[in-house]
């Protein structure tokens, strides 16, 4: 397919919704109000929200439509099956168990296979499903490689396949319940799984007889990723490469707010039987009849149109094309970024761009809070504040320092990314005038949520 020098939105914008714009005063003010945690800030004040793409996409005029065919039976509602049939199509599990959102899923599943004693590796845990271990008294254990953020290889988001083979012989089998990869992972900047690496888990977990599971919110970008990086995989369907993905699987976790193409809604899926009746049961006690989960029946209708829109190559393409847009960018204007970009986001080096902040002062945090303050950018911290505190109380420096530049499917257009590049330019050219931050006030677990800040320095 020819490539153009403009990437082209495969889409007409139909409705829109204002933005307020505001000046750095106002921010900053705002800012303060908020404990300079930018969770806590009204969105209403912000200009480009880069937060999360969770949930925050726009949906399609068939989506919009899908949601006057909601069923709200409490029971057996023609909604769920369309749902169920759409799940199936991509992931053929014999058990569909719909949930409000991805951490329900978490939560459900790691109640049941958790508990004091457990190991659960992973690639990389994202911080809910990090913390859904961490409450069972489990220990969530991350395996991926220690690579550089600047070193580009085709697939960083892998599993250490040696490093999950010494923590079988030194946990022993029996301490783990389940073996989890991250597709695509976020935690590492959202970096693509291979193929190859998830049959190579796999035949690490049947030698063990260990199941393994998916956390698959972002399968589709994943699924791109193989097609454009993997050898022997460019003549393959989207949906084609889902189905081996599923096939090597016991089970997954989704949240339906990001490949979904929906606002609300997840599921948890797997084949054993005993499981599935186990984590019903904790639904039924926590979210809802088994046919809605805690959802109604337009959510179920606009993710099961959503399935089918997220594997379609043009939007994928334009997907994946238009986040490296905003990621070469930078990088062409020296600003460090996790290399090669990832698919949903673009991750900014904090600790590189401020080796003047120690880890233990939240560069990342520091680095965001410009971003908003000069341009009323709302991006994310991953690092130390989200992973540095340890389920003993102790606090250590996380991996790396990152702010996460999340961006919306199909929400912003070029321009908005533009605007976006000036705003990093400028803060880049102040970088040795930030100042690290201090944490005044916290929550014992998922403190980047809620915890408040105050700057260190005059």
């Amino acid at each position: 397919m020819t490539e153009w020098r403009t990437i082209i939105e495969p889409f007409r914008i139909h409705s829109v919704e204002p933005i307020r714009m505001s000046t750095p005063a106002e921010r900053a003010g705002w800012l303060a109000t908020a404990g300079w945690n930018l969770f806590g800030l009204h969105a209403d004040d912000v200009i480009i929200d880069l937060l999360t793409d969770s949930g925050t996409g726009a949906m399609s005029r068939d989506q919009w439509a899908a949601i006057q065919h909601g069923d709200e039976s409490y029971a057996g509602s023609p909604s769920w099956f369309r749902f169920q049939a759409a799940v199936q199509a991509l992931f053929p599990f014999r058990h569909v168990i719909p949930t409000h959102q991805g951490r329900a899923a978490e939560k459900i599943l790691f109640s049941v296979i958790g508990g004091p004693g457990t190991v659960v590796p992973s690639n990389a845990h994202f911080d809910t499903t990090r913390a859904n271990v961490e409450a069972t008294g489990a220990l969530a254990l991350d395996l991926a490689p220690v690579l550089p953020p600047d070193a580009i290889l085709p697939f960083k988001g892998d599993m250490d396949v040696a490093a999950l083979e010494r923590t079988i012989a030194e946990v022993g089998r029996d301490a783990i319940p389940a073996v989890f990869l991250t597709v695509t992972n976020n935690s590492m900047g959202g970096q693509p799984v291979s193929l190859a690496n998830i049959r190579a888990v796999r035949a690490v977990c049947d030698r063990h007889g260990l199941p393994l599971f998916l956390d698959a919110c972002r399968f589709a970008e994943n699924a791109w990723f193989i097609k454009l990086r993997e050898a022997g995989q460019a003549h393959r369907s989207i949906p084609d490469i889902v189905h081996e993905m599923a096939s090597l699987v016991d089970g997954m976790t989704m949240s339906a707010k990001k490949d979904g193409m929906a606002n609300i809604g997840g599921w948890l899926a797997m084949d054993d039987d005993d499981l599935a009746e186990r984590c019903r049961t904790q639904l039924i006690l926590t979210e809802g009849f088994p046919t809605y989960g805690g959802l109604a029946g337009r959510d179920l209708e606009a993710i099961a149109q959503g399935l089918a829109e997220v594997v379609d190559e043009d939007y994928l393409r334009y997907r994946i094309r238009s986040t490296a847009y905003l990621g070469e960018a930078l990088a062409a204007m020296g600003v460090p970024v996790v290399q090669p970009i990832g698919g949903h986001a673009v991750y900014l080096d904090a600790r590189a761009l401020l080796p003047h902040i120690p880890p233990l002062e939240y560069p990342g945090q520091a680095l965001a809070c410009a971003l908003y303050e000069e341009g009323g950018i709302r991006g994310c911290e991953i690092g130390t504040v989200m992973f540095g505190r340890q389920p003993d109380g102790t606090e250590l420096a996380a991996r790396m320092d990152l702010v996460r530049l999340a961006i919306p499917r199909r929400t912003y257009t070029q321009s908005h990314i533009d605007y976006v590049i000036e705003v990093v330019e400028r803060v880049a050219a102040r970088a040795a005038s930030l100042r690290g931050f201090r944490i005044t006030d916290a929550p014992p677990a998922l403190r980047h949520f809620t915890a408040r800040f105050e700057p260190l320095g005059g």
